[in-house]
C-alpha cells in the first residue's frame, strides 16, 4: 500500500510556518496489538494566524514505505482560535499497534490539513522532500512481534470477532453474559487496558460490568459510554495469585438479544459487553 496522502497533493507555497508539531511516545518499543500513548505537543510560531480551522493529519510509517495507520483528529484547540507564541498541548491519544505483518521502524509523518490546502510547518528535524508537501517527521519508534507481550486466551462466553468491511484493523467481538481470558501469571502488578462500548439504548440504566479475576472482583464501572473508551484497570499481584494462569471475566449484570428488539433484524445471539481492545501490561 502507498503511502496515502490525506489531503491530496498540494502545490507548495511560499506561506511562512505557522507552527511545529512535537511527538513523544511512551515508549520506544511497541508490540504488535499493544498500546501506545501518543503525547502531541503543538507551538504556534511568532506572526502566525490562520484563517479557518485545520485539522492534524498523522501517518505511520514504515522503512517499506508503506502507511501503516494513522492517527487524523482534531487539535483541542481549533486552529482559528490559535494565539502566536501558544502551546497547544501536550495531549495525548492512546492507540493499539494494529495487527498487520511489519516489524521494524516506524516513522512518524504529521502536517495540518483543510481539504486539498495544508500548511508549511517548521519542525526539530525537517525533511526537505516531505516539507515541499507540507509533510514532516515528528517521531518514531520500533514496533516488535507480539510475543515481546502477555498473550490472551479467548476461552469461553465471546461471540465471532467482527470488523468494517473495508477496515479490517477496525474489529470487536461481543462477550456474552461473561467473557473468559486467560493468560499466563506474570506475579507482578499490571495495568488491564479496556476499551469497549455498550448499547446505552436498549436498557433503561446502564449495565453493569465486573471485572473478576480468579474469582473476585478487582473492579466494576457502568457501561455508559455508547463510544468506545478506554478503561485503565490496576492489578495487583495478589489479586492475580500464585498460580501459573490467571483467569479472567469480563462480566454484565444484563444482555440482550438484537432479534428482540424492535426492526434489529435476525440476530439471534446474546451481547453484553463490546469490546475493541484488551491488554494486559506488567508494571
Amino acid at each position: 500500500m502507498a503511502i496515502a496522502s490525506v489531503a491530496g497533493c498540494s502545490k507548495p507555497d511560499k506561506t511562512p510556518p505557522v507552527a511545529s508539531i512535537t511527538l513523544t511516545p511512551s515508549r520506544p518499543r511497541v508490540a504488535i496489538g499493544s498500546p501506545v500513548d501518543l503525547t502531541y505537543k503543538i507551538d504556534v510560531l511568532p506572526g502566525a494566524a490562520i484563517s479557518g480551522d485545520y485539522e492534524v493529519f498523522v501517518h505511520v510509517i514504515g522503512d517499506d514505505g508503506q502507511q501503516l495507520w494513522t492517527d487524523d483528529h482534531q487539535p483541542p484547540v481549533p486552529t482559528s482560535e490559535w494565539k502566536a507564541g501558544q502551546t497547544i498541548g501536550p495531549y495525548t491519544h492512546t492507540r493499539f499497534i494494529p495487527s498487520f505483518p511489519y516489524v521494524g521502524h516506524a516513522t512518524v509523518i504529521a502536517g495540518l490539513y483543510k481539504g486539498d490546502a495544508r500548511l508549511p510547518l517548521s519542525t526539530p528535524q525537517p525533511d526537505d522532500k516531505l516539507a515541499a508537501k507540507h509533510e514532516y517527521k515528528i517521531g518514531s519508534f520500533e514496533i516488535v512481534p507480539s510475543t515481546e507481550s502477555i498473550k490472551l486466551i479467548m476461552m469461553s462466553g465471546w461471540n465471532g470477532p467482527e470488523f468494517v468491511p473495508n477496515d479490517p484493523s477496525h474489529e470487536w467481538q461481543w462477550t456474552q453474559k461473561a467473557g473468559v481470558i486467560t493468560f499466563a501469571n506474570p506475579k507482578k502488578d499490571v495495568t488491564l487496558y479496556l476499551e469497549s462500548d455498550a448499547r446505552t439504548d436498549v436498557f433503561p440504566s446502564p449495565q453493569n460490568v465486573s471485572i473478576i479475576v480468579n474469582g473476585q472482583p478487582v473492579s466494576t464501572f457502568a457501561a455508559s459510554n455508547s463510544l468506545p473508551e478506554l478503561r485503565r484497570i490496576p492489578i495487583t499481584a495478589a489479586q492475580l495469585g500464585p498460580k501459573d494462569i490467571v483467569e479472567l471475566r469480563i462480566e454484565v449484570d444484563r444482555t440482550f438479544v438484537p432479534a428482540k428488539l424492535a426492526n434489529a433484524g435476525k440476530d439471534t445471539r446474546e451481547l453484553g459487553l463490546r469490546i475493541y481492545h484488551v491488554f494486559v501490561e506488567p508494571k
